[in-house]
């Protein structure tokens, strides 16, 4: 007599994660999903933070699919993109006016320099990228020699 009630409760726990589960696919939007076919190498000129940018979505995208947290991985893909902002703070170095190597940052008001700036852009980036992959459940971009393509 007890089966009865507990394979009731068991059912109904099953149903209740099926539910779940059709809802959670609900949730995915391939629309925000990056496409990797495109060439954002026509506007890096223009903006110099663009090889990090790109660097931090590809590596996002490709990592996106990781158990870690958000946060784990997005660290990661700034790791990886450590030579693109590398190159883009070199360049700043001879760029910073004499007397602005220490600032107030317009997003927090704490002071601050260019490299920091660059690096809270980097990890900003990383993560938003990492969501955005998850949320949209949007595949890597293709892949050359183990890197995301295009890098």
């Amino acid at each position: 007599m007890i089966r009865k009630p507990v394979m009731a409760a068991l059912a109904i726990a099953a149903l209740g994660l099926a539910a779940c589960e059709d809802r959670h696919e609900a949730m995915a939007n391939p629309k925000i999903c990056a496409d990797f076919k495109t060439n954002p190498g026509a506007s890096a000129a223009a903006d110099p933070s663009t090889p990090v940018e790109e660097c931090a979505r590809r590596w996002a995208y490709s990592l996106a699919g990781s158990k870690d947290s958000a946060e784990v991985v997005a660290d990661a893909v700034v790791a990886a993109c450590a030579s693109a902002l590398g190159k883009w703070n070199q360049a700043s170095l001879g760029q910073t006016a004499p007397g602005a190597e220490q600032a107030l940052s317009l997003t927090t008001g704490q002071p601050t320099n260019p490299l920091a700036e660059h690096n809270a852009f980097a990890q900003g980036r990383a993560l938003l990228y990492v969501v955005e992959a998850r949320a949209g459940r949007c595949k890597p971009p293709p892949v050359s020699n183990g890197v995301p393509a295009g890098l």
